[in-house]
C-alpha cells in the first residue's frame, strides 16, 4: 500500500515536538474501545499537502498519506471539523460545575460523572465530565492528550444533539485539589464559556 486515504483527528505527538499524530475516526465515533482509534505519527517535514504546520490538536481531517517514507507524508489534506484541544495541567480554582459534578461522581461511587452547562440565558453552551484518577498509575490526562484514550466518543455524543454546530473548544484540565480529570466541551469556540475558559486557566 502506497497511499491511504481515511478521515482522523489530530493530535500532539507524544514523543516529538511540534509533531502530530493522526488517529482514525472509526464509523462508530462512539466507540469506547482504543483499539478502534488507529494511531500514526505523521512526518515533521516533506509533505506534499500545504498546511500541515498548521494543524491544530483536535482538528478533523480527510488526509491522504503516502508510505513510502516512515513516518508517511501527507500528499492531500482537508480540514472538515474546526475542533480544537487545549490542555493544562495543575490547575487551581476548579470552576463551581465541574467540583460539583466530580463530588457527585465520587458520592455515588463512579468512575465518571456528566453534565450539560447553560448560559444565563438558559441556552446549553457545554457538555462537562469529571473522570476519576485512573488505577495502576494510569495518566489519564496524558492519554487524552496523546489520544491514546480518544476523546471521540466524548464529542460524538454532543455532535449527536447538535449535528449543525459550529467550531468548538475542548478543555481538558488536570486539577490540583481534586482527583480527576475534567474535559469540558464548549459548544462554540467564540462564545463567551470558551473565551472565559481560555483566559481563566493556562492552557496549551
Amino acid at each position: 500500500m502506497q497511499e491511504s486515504t481515511e478521515t482522523f483527528r489530530v493530535y500532539e505527538s507524544a514523543h516529538r515536538d511540534g509533531g502530530v499524530t493522526f488517529a482514525s475516526v472509526p464509523a462508530d465515533p462512539t466507540s469506547d474501545d482504543p483499539g478502534a482509534y488507529e494511531l500514526t505519527a505523521v512526518a515533521l517535514d516533506g509533505h506534499a499537502a500545504a498546511g500541515v504546520d498548521a494543524l491544530e490538536p483536535g482538528n478533523v481531517v480527510s488526509a491522504s498519506l503516502s508510505w513510502q517514507t516512515e513516518p508517511p507524508t501527507v500528499t492531500a489534506l482537508e480540514v472538515v471539523r474546526e475542533t480544537r484541544f487545549w490542555f493544562a495541567r495543575e490547575v487551581t480554582g476548579l470552576f463551581e460545575a465541574a467540583t460539583e459534578t466530580w463530588a457527585t461522581a465520587k458520592r455515588r461511587g463512579e468512575g465518571v460523572n456528566s453534565r450539560v452547562t447553560r448560559n444565563t440565558d438558559g441556552e446549553e453552551n457545554g457538555a462537562l465530565y469529571a473522570f476519576a484518577e485512573q488505577p495502576g498509575g494510569r495518566d489519564l490526562f496524558a492519554e487524552f492528550r496523546s489520544g491514546e484514550r480518544p476523546l471521540d466518543p466524548l464529542l460524538a455524543r454532543v455532535d449527536a444533539g447538535d449535528r449543525d454546530g459550529g467550531p468548538r473548544d475542548v478543555f481538558v484540565l488536570d486539577p490540583v485539589d481534586e482527583r480527576c480529570v475534567v474535559v469540558y466541551v464548549a459548544l462554540n469556540r467564540d462564545g463567551m464559556l470558551a473565551s472565559t475558559v481560555r483566559d481563566t486557566y493556562d492552557v496549551e
